[in-house]
């Protein structure tokens, strides 16, 4: 059984269909996978179903929908949800002041990583899933296998 960390700019393709959703779901909707998120991704998907909306992709009605399907992929344990600790924003200042200086690493990316890493220390994350270029190429650097759905066959 795999563990994969899921970030916001993945996840949000399991939602609403655009590049890189197909492997998404067969990430997520893989019974043999654990598919672990951040709280932080909780409050990042319903911005990122209120940008939709503001830019015309999608209508309120539909983000309604989405924020539902997602909010009951959480209470039905097909995403597990990990909170923020102290650990993991001190873990997250390391990551801005390591990489941001040269590659466009922002706050709330540094952050979700760090969550992602605190788990694969504990051997409960295998994988990082996220369409971010900048910060796949940051967890790579971090050790960890990552899958970009943007960037996958």
């Amino acid at each position: 059984m795999a563990s994969y960390f899921c970030d916001s700019s993945a996840l949000a393709k399991l939602y609403h269909s655009e590049a890189g959703t197909p492997i998404v779901e067969r990430i997520i909707r893989d019974p043999d996978n654990n598919i672990l998120i951040s709280r932080l991704a909780v409050v990042e998907l319903p911005s990122v179903f209120a940008y939709k909306v503001r830019t015309n992709v999608i209508t309120r009605d539909d983000s309604a929908v989405l924020l539902r399907q997602f909010q009951e992929d959480i209470i039905s344990g097909n995403l597990q949800v990990f909170g923020l600790r102290h650990s993991e924003l001190r873990a997250a200042e390391r990551l801005i002041e390591e990489y941001a200086h040269d590659v466009r690493l922002r706050s709330l990316d540094a952050i979700q990583l760090a969550v992602a890493l605190a788990l694969s220390y504990q051997q409960a994350a295998d994988y990082f899933v996220a369409a971010d270029r900048v910060l796949c190429n940051v967890a790579s650097m971090e050790g960890f296998a990552v899958i970009n759905p943007e960037q996958q066959s």
